[in-house]
């Protein structure tokens, strides 16, 4: 009798064992997850419900913690610090992420050129580069696009929206990381610094182009000449030699120039200004 009650509480705790590892099933996506995960919470973005709104602006979400980040946007806290640089940010994934510039890793691989990105979000939205996939529809004018956030900025011409304030100047911004690097040029900080040299950079972009000084990689060829260059800016620059292209005019004079610095140094004619001064005394010849 002992045997069979003991057999019968084995088979009984392999089936709870077995329902436990069964995983559960979105009916309307069909996608899986863990026994333990939130199922009902992921559905909510299947439909309109998103109960969690903000008091602020209005925008909802469909779980309380999206609305605790979301918040972050209008009280401007950062609580997660970067321990090497200093910098903060306002959800732990970000800072994360933003780790990856001081230690150069990139985990993800995309399995079809190869190219590396720091986040797999990122690397999900490369892809469709490959695949010329544009899920993102605009509403207004048709205009289709590969990435959400693209949309959303697009949304803004339709709009004029410019949701993001300077607290300092009062100009205007489609995007609060825009708003971010701006605010730079009011305090003069500097975060990103090369490992090589010291020298520190307003922006992450701006401290990779400055490495391949130390590197000589350059990256951006010409697909006329081939000549190669380390930024990209320096390349669309580059490419007017070939298109004979001059989209800086002077409007005093009308006179165009291929480059924005020749177009300023064209301007001193005009304004009689002598930017550059001598700092060396004239020799005077002895009589």
């Amino acid at each position: 009798m002992n045997y069979m009650t003991n057999a019968k509480d084995s088979v009984n705790t392999e089936e709870k064992m077995d329902d436990a590892e069964k995983p559960s099933y979105s009916e309307i996506c069909t996608m899986s997850f863990p026994q333990n995960f939130n199922l009902p919470t992921h559905q909510y973005f299947h439909f309109e419900d998103k109960p969690y709104h903000c008091g602020v602006c209005g925008k909802s979400f469909a779980q309380n913690c999206d609305l605790t980040k979301h918040k972050r946007i209008h009280t401007g806290e950062k609580p997660y610090r970067c321990d090497i640089c200093g910098e903060s940010f306002s959800a732990s994934s970000t800072l994360t992420t933003h780790r990856y510039v001081h230690t150069g890793e990139k985990p993800h691989v995309c399995d079809t050129c190869g190219e590396a990105f720091t986040q797999k979000g990122i690397l999900g939205q490369h892809k469709r580069i490959h695949t010329g996939e544009r899920p993102y529809l605009c509403d207004v004018c048709g205009k289709a696009f590969s990435l959400n956030s693209n949309l959303t900025k697009h949304k803004y011409i339709h709009s004029g929206e410019r949701p993001f304030h300077c607290d300092i100047c009062g100009k205007s911004f489609t995007e609060s990381s825009t708003l971010t690097k701006h605010k730079r040029i009011h305090t003069g900080e500097k975060p990103y610094p090369c490992n090589i040299c010291g020298k520190s950079f307003s922006g992450s972009s701006h401290l990779i182009t400055h490495k391949y000084i130390h590197t000589g990689e350059k990256p951006y060829d010409c697909d006329i000449c081939g000549k190669s260059f380390s930024q990209i800016s320096t390349l669309n620059n580059h490419k007017f030699i070939h298109t004979g292209e001059k989209p800086y005019q002077c409007e005093t004079c009308g006179k165009s120039f291929a480059l924005n610095g020749h177009l300023t140094r064209h301007k001193y004619i005009h304004t009689g200004e002598k930017l550059y001064k001598c700092d060396k005394p004239v020799s005077q010849e002895v009589s």
